[in-house]
């Protein structure tokens, strides 16, 4: 029997090789962070590489993954903290004076618990690719959760509503008009006695001629 885990992938979306991390200070202000208020920026909590990793299942219908944003020594790989990045972006935010910087939420796999934690990266060039990474992964996802709702959604070209009927009742007609201004009239049935009073009406006549001319 096949292990679910053997259908487990996972990929690798971007590599920073080198980012910040920094303690956070009491938050003063609900108008968001800003890394001058960090301190010494040269006194950071760690070091290392940041990666973000994609992981789903080749069995799952739905083509959706999860997305991890991972800070790990970058030597041995030991993992120092991970960020499960989520589609409403609240994981990760970026500061208020620099394009440089951001608070990531971080979260212990095994009891669940969370903080928050500045990190940075030294060149702005790693914190665009950065952003581009998340926003391509969050595009994808949304897609997939679009055409899904369409899959299981009724069909646009069935019209919604109790189904009419439109066909000819007893004694109903349809008149269809031609281009000489001629009609031709259809019925589903006629009575005997009807066809019969069409038969005693007499043809239109002429009109009379002119009078002489005096």
């Amino acid at each position: 029997m096949m292990n679910a885990a053997d259908d487990e992938f996972e990929s690798v979306l971007w590599i920073a090789r080198e980012c910040y991390v920094y303690r956070l200070p009491p938050r003063t202000s609900s108008a968001g962070y800003k890394a001058a208020e960090w301190g010494d920026m040269e006194a950071f909590l760690w070091k290392g590489r940041l990666r973000i990793l994609e992981r789903g299942s080749e069995n799952d219908p739905s083509n959706s993954t999860k997305c991890f944003i991972r800070l790990e020594d970058a030597d041995t790989g030991e993992l120092f903290a991970n960020c499960p990045y989520t589609l409403d972006g609240k994981s990760v935010e970026p500061v208020l004076d620099s394009s440089r910087y951001y608070v990531v939420r971080v979260e212990d796999a095994s009891t669940g618990q969370r903080a928050f934690l500045g990190m940075g990266f030294p060149e702005r060039s790693d914190s665009f690719d950065f952003n581009v990474a998340l926003q391509d992964w969050t595009k994808r996802q949304r897609s997939t959760s679009k055409r899904e709702e369409v899959d299981q959604g009724p069909s646009p070209h069935i019209p919604s509503g109790p189904k009419r009927d439109f066909s000819l009742k007893e004694g109903q007609t349809i008149s269809i008009s031609f281009g000489g201004g001629r009609s031709a009239s259809s019925t589903t049935k006629k009575s005997s006695g009807s066809a019969a009073a069409d038969a005693l009406v007499p043809p239109l006549l002429p009109p009379p001629p002119p009078p002489p001319r005096k």
